[in-house]
């Protein structure tokens, strides 16, 4: 049986991987630094062999990909206004961090490794909805740093023969995402805030419109890439998402409906590095991997706001 390592596992998306691969009941190995993982995602993963480590150490690299099949490389400081503020964290956590496991898993015989990539290496450009075949143009140094790293995958791929897949995720959301922080998702904060009668504030006209996708069809599309057939899909770059969009003004009116919140929302100056508009073309892992979302937006977001509703997120 194949063995499973879960890098960054203690944050949002690589939580709901390991649990979905212990669920099935493979065996997993996750790896964290808590730089912004919390200690809380970790419950519920006990059958879980867990590693406290830094990927920017070559070392905890080699530990966490010995004996191990196929990887989800999660781990990033996932973050545009964070990236603003300190590009050189975002490179060492993103960039470094990603080459060092790649030549880690490579050493360790690892035969696949499915990338965390980002929409954001899209860029601003008008073009909807965002294909695969576009000419990436980051505006970010998370952009850049997300870029770099699936630019890695493909290199190690063509170079050394290093199974790789990336997954271009569009505005991941759901249970437990993190609603504490300032570089949080923004429904994941509009979620904490409007459930405690909070004014959320929007950050531009709020015309802005996003592919949410909902963290249950993320974690289908990584559980596709990681057994689909080498030869469709090793060295690709594919986007995951679900191919619909909605403004934040049509957001918090939803949001309105499920939480009971009868307040305005705020309107700020728009922040550096965000982009307008955000849609994706989901057909070609549709076609490599047989990806389809199965859960649409509005259900998505009402199975969100219940679990905050319900306590999570506090930790």
């Amino acid at each position: 049986m194949a063995k499973y390592l879960v890098t960054g596992v203690a944050g949002f998306i690589g939580r709901s991987i390991a649990a979905a691969l212990l669920q099935r009941g493979a065996s997993v190995r996750g790896i964290d630094s808590f730089i912004t993982g919390k200690r809380a995602n970790l419950v519920g993963l006990e059958a879980m062999e867990f590693i406290e480590g830094d990927l920017a150490d070559p070392a905890a690299c080699a530990r966490s990909c010995e004996g191990v099949q196929i990887v989800f490389h999660e781990a990033a400081l996932a973050s545009v206004p964070r990236s603003v503020a300190d590009p050189v964290a975002t490179n060492v956590n993103c960039v470094n961090a990603t080459l060092n496991l790649l030549v880690a898993a490579r050493a360790a015989g690892v035969r696949r490794i499915v990338y965390a990539g980002s929409s954001s290496a899209y860029g601003d450009t008008p073009t909807l909805p965002k294909h695969e075949g576009m000419l990436p143009n980051p505006i970010s140094p998370y952009a850049v740093a997300k870029l770099a790293g699936e630019q890695y995958m493909r290199a190690f791929s063509r170079v050394y023969g290093l199974e790789t897949v990336t997954l271009r995720y569009f505005n991941v959301f759901g249970p437990h995402q993190d609603p504490t922080s300032q570089y949080s998702g923004v429904l994941a904060i509009f979620c904490r805030k409007m459930l405690a009668g909070q004014q959320p504030t929007i950050y531009g006209d709020g015309e802005q419109s996003r592919d949410f996708t909902y963290i249950d069809n993320v974690v289908e599309a990584n559980l596709l890439a990681a057994s689909a057939p080498a030869e469709k899909v090793s060295g690709q770059a594919m986007n995951a998402a679900t191919g619909s969009r909605i403004t934040l003004n049509d957001v918090f009116t939803l949001l309105c409906e499920l939480t009971g919140y009868s307040g305005k929302p705020a309107y700020a100056e728009p922040r550096k590095g965000d982009i307008r508009d955000s849609l994706a073309d989901i057909s070609l892992a549709g076609n490599l991997l047989g990806y389809r979302p199965a859960i649409d937006f509005r259900e998505g977001l009402r199975r969100t706001v219940e679990w905050y509703r319900a306590g999570g997120g506090q930790n």
